[in-house]
């Protein structure tokens, strides 16, 4: 079974929905011929990286919410994420674009490391408020998964696989993604968002037995 994902390292509800995934695989009986995909998608393609600004005041300033209204908000996906083992922390959540990540997934795709990278940037981005559009910070994620420096480097210096990048969005419009995480099941089945592990666990068996 294939299961493609769009998604984006900004996006705390696709972190979520990686860790449903992942539980709602271990409950069945035989998932060793699961392959996971991860899709390109940015929430914001134009975004300015700012790593003197972070997700509270941005989200405050973007949104028009009070900052007792964004920590309220927050202190909500925070509660979410506690609730599947992780440890967001949006104070030093830094505002950075996410292109050069995405270029350096589908580095990582080529070299079957794709699954591994996509986790240890959630992480850096999420809860080590690391810049993940800082060269550094990409390079140190990609040496910690097992991929060659100078390789990542290559591909961080030129605008490799921006052509890959473009793929990933065409597809999302052609099959109506509104927003992430999206799932796609052999391209027969979908969810849309961090739905409940039942959800997943459903999606999962339905599309085994077909």
């Amino acid at each position: 079974m294939k299961i493609e994902i769009w998604s984006d390292i900004a996006c705390p509800f696709c972190y979520i929905g990686k860790r449903k995934l992942e539980k709602a695989i271990q409950r069945l009986p035989d998932s060793e011929g699961i392959v996971l995909e991860w899709k390109s998608f940015q929430l914001n393609p134009s975004l300015q990286t700012d790593p003197n600004q972070n997700t509270l005041t941005y989200l405050a300033e973007t949104k028009g919410w009070t900052m007792e209204q964004t920590l309220q908000m927050t202190a909500q996906v925070t509660a979410m994420g506690k609730e599947e083992g992780l440890n967001f922390d949006f104070e030093h959540t830094l505002v950075a674009n996410t292109k050069q990540a995405h270029r350096l997934l589908h580095f990582a795709k080529e070299k079957g490391k794709q699954d591994k990278l996509k986790e240890r940037l959630f992480q850096a981005y999420f809860e080590e408020g690391k810049n993940i559009d800082q060269q550094d910070t990409l390079l140190d994620c990609a040496v910690a998964v097992g991929l060659d420096r100078e390789g990542a480097m290559q591909v961080l210096d030129s605008a490799s696989f921006d052509p890959e990048i473009d793929q990933d969005v065409y597809e999302s419009r052609l099959i109506g993604v509104q927003g992430v995480p999206f799932f796609v099941f052999d391209r027969k089945y979908g969810i849309s968002g961090a739905e409940p592990i039942e959800v997943f666990t459903k999606t999962l068996l339905q599309t085994v037995a077909e």
